[in-house]
């Protein structure tokens, strides 16, 4: 192994002698070049036992005549493409070739000196104190004395010599587990979720599954007869006239609504001294159309006695107690009415139901899926996507079977087919990311907004 090229001194300026004197050279001799020699001798002797100059030629050189195997050759090729090894791995896998230093024999201490200690004070190896002897009686009392004393007759727990029992480290093992783990919570096996049991809920109006390979429309094939491709233009045409009568609708409502706010948005803010009139409390006076002569005139209110008070608190009981019964009257008849229309709905679903299942061909049909007014389930916001449009129009239709393109797409279909099982969650597809995002919503505190007017 090749000796460390790492310098072991302390950093140092380029040695120069000083020129204080003539005989100052004495005290900066550079002896840089000896300690060099000396480091690479010391890693020699490390490294190979002893000095290089001091080996023969046959130890340092070795003459291949035979040459490599080809084994050898297979071995060098595997050892090359090895994980090259770590610059740490390789210092601290090295070994020194000089052999260990040979801590010797303890030398044998001789009589003629003395440890220390008092020769009267000195424990003797083959002497047991009393103290020692009581101890060791006093355990053998405790052991000697049995539970049971007619031990003859009695049928022992453990048979030492019987090799289907297990041993009494053994069975002492168990013990000694559950002792460590018992505060280590045990782990829970999963559990099944009771929806997973359970069917899935198809998102058709008739609540039963369509076929997962639906059977296509007779007008949708390559070649169709005339009539039922005409059939089929027919109502493709007026299920897209609809849509967009829908979609015009929609955006005209849209506009006016914005043409209404924008209006209402140029009006000039009202000021409140323009009109004259007062606003206080929800009590609104205007006094244009009253003459100050008038308003002489009239009497002044007077303090109602105690018998108009009377008089007054019962009139308003009765109104109120007439109002509450008219509006108990007409909740009662209101949940009637609802009992009666829940009744009458399951009662249609019930035969809607009998009749999908009688007529399970006409409920697979492809192109006669009607799907649920909301098409999820739960709070989600997506939705099923709309079937594809699967017609040939006037123009594409070829006489030749050889000019036809496959067309559609069997994985949009399947996907599509298992949104309306209820197979998969219609949703919107989140980011880990995405989620992680945190909404923050800023409002104007309210102690700006609750103000009370006093007088």
């Amino acid at each position: 192994m090749a000796p460390s090229s790492t310098s072991k001194t302390a950093p140092s300026q380029p040695s120069q002698p000083s020129r204080k004197g003539k005989k100052a050279w004495r005290k900066n001799v550079d002896i840089t070049p000896v300690t060099s020699g000396l480091e690479s001798l010391r890693e020699e002797i490390i490294q190979h036992g002893r000095p290089l100059a001091e080996k023969s030629q046959n130890e340092l050189f070795a003459l291949d005549i035979v040459g490599a195997t080809p084994e050898q050759v297979a071995r060098r090729a595997k050892e090359g493409k090895k994980i090259k090894v770590l610059k740490m791995d390789e210092i601290l896998g090295r070994r020194s070739a000089v052999p260990a230093v040979d801590g010797g024999k303890k030398r044998p201490l001789d009589p003629r000196t003395s440890d220390g200690m008092v020769a009267a004070k000195r424990q003797k190896k083959d002497w047991v104190s009393k103290k020692e002897v009581a101890r060791i009686r006093s355990n053998l009392d405790k052991a000697s004395r049995l539970e049971v004393e007619n031990i003859d007759n009695e049928v022992p727990d453990l048979d030492l010599w019987d090799n289907t029992n297990t041993s009494m480290e053994a069975a002492a093992a168990p013990a000694d587990e559950q002792r460590q783990d018992e505060y280590i919570p045990k782990p829970k096996t999963k559990v099944a979720p009771p929806t997973l049991r359970r069917p899935a809920v198809a998102l058709t109006q008739t609540g039963l599954p369509t076929q997962a390979v639906a059977t296509p429309d007779a007008g949708q094939s390559y070649n169709p007869s005339f009539d039922e491709w005409d059939n089929l233009l027919n109502r493709e045409g007026e299920k897209e006239v609809q849509a967009e009568q829908k979609r015009l609708t929609d955006a005209k409502i849209a506009a006016e609504k914005q043409a209404r706010i924008d209006a209402l948005a140029a009006q000039p803010d009202r000021e409140p001294g323009d009109d004259g009139e007062s606003e206080w409390e929800g009590f609104e006076t205007d006094h244009s159309d009253i003459n100050e002569a008038e308003m002489k005139r009239r009497k002044r209110p007077e303090r109602k006695t105690p018998v108009q008070k009377n008089k007054l608190k019962r009139r308003k009981e009765a109104e109120r107690l007439a109002k509450h019964e008219a509006r108990m009257g007409d909740r009662q008849k209101r949940g009637e009415e609802i009992v009666k229309a829940l009744i009458a709905r399951q009662e249609t679903e019930e035969q809607g139901l009998t009749q999908a299942a009688t007529q399970v061909s006409d409920s697979a049909a492809p192109g006669e899926i009607s799907l649920r007014r909301k098409t999820t389930l739960g709070p989600s916001k997506a939705s099923i996507p709309a079937a594809p449009l699967e017609l040939v129009l006037p123009d594409e239709l070829q006489d030749s079977l050889r000019r036809l393109k496959p067309e559609g797409n069997l994985l949009n279909d399947r996907f599509r087919n298992l949104l309306v099982n209820g197979k998969l969650e219609a949703r919107k597809p989140t980011s880990y990311a995405a989620s992680r995002k945190r909404q923050v919503k800023f409002t104007e505190k309210w102690w700006s907004k609750d103000f009370a007017i006093r007088a």
